[in-house]
């Protein structure tokens, strides 16, 4: 977070973490898509031949805190495996995290790698899992064989995180999920605020 109480403004970040193509940028897309020009900055997506985020998205966002603007920058992390030091840069100053979960059962490995691995970078900078405001997304629950919601929360979810059911793809479950991490994180910074 970061205050300036001379120009009234709060920022916060808030970080899309998960294995590769469990549906992060899918998910910032559609947000994009359902929030007014006047509302959203531009949504800044680096592509890669052959690879779909290198880097992160990042689109602020401003609402009303009052009496302070309150400006929300969303980021996605890449999902591939040889982006490990992007990830950690890209997760560094978060104030909360939507860990995007793929529901495909090829892919269980997957989401539990890169949540041990998220957990270690969280921890790694001296951070309470406790205290931090986190949200997991079951995406992709229209496949056939969608892991049960039981698995992926004994996999991913040890802490008692709140969850979304999702399909990012038909944007099912995608502001549910933004509504959610913003209202967990908005309280913790109204705490420090005030």
């Amino acid at each position: 977070m970061i205050l300036n109480r001379l120009k009234e403004e709060i920022d916060i970040k808030i970080v899309y973490y998960g294995p590769a193509l469990s549906g992060k940028t899918e998910n910032l897309k559609y947000i994009y898509s359902k929030i007014s020009p006047e509302r959203r900055g531009e949504l800044i997506k680096i592509d890669t031949k052959g690879e779909r985020t290198l880097y992160f998205d990042f689109m602020p966002i401003e609402f009303q805190l009052n009496p302070y603007k309150l400006k929300v920058h969303l980021y996605t992390v890449p999902g591939q495996v040889f982006y490990k030091v992007s990830r950690k840069l890209v997760l560094k100053g978060f104030d909360g995290i939507v860990f995007v979960a793929d529901s495909a059962p090829e892919r269980r490995e997957a989401n539990i790698q890169a949540m041990e691995e998220m957990i270690d970078y969280i921890q790694s900078d001296g951070l309470n899992l406790d205290e931090i405001p986190i949200v997991l997304q079951y995406n992709k629950r229209d496949l056939i064989n969608a892991l049960d919601v039981e698995i992926l929360q004994s996999d991913l979810n040890r802490n008692n995180w709140e969850y979304v059911l999702a399909i990012a793809s038909m944007g099912k479950g995608v502001i549910e999920t933004l509504d959610l991490i913003l209202k967990l994180t908005i309280k913790k910074v109204k705490a420090k605020v005030v």
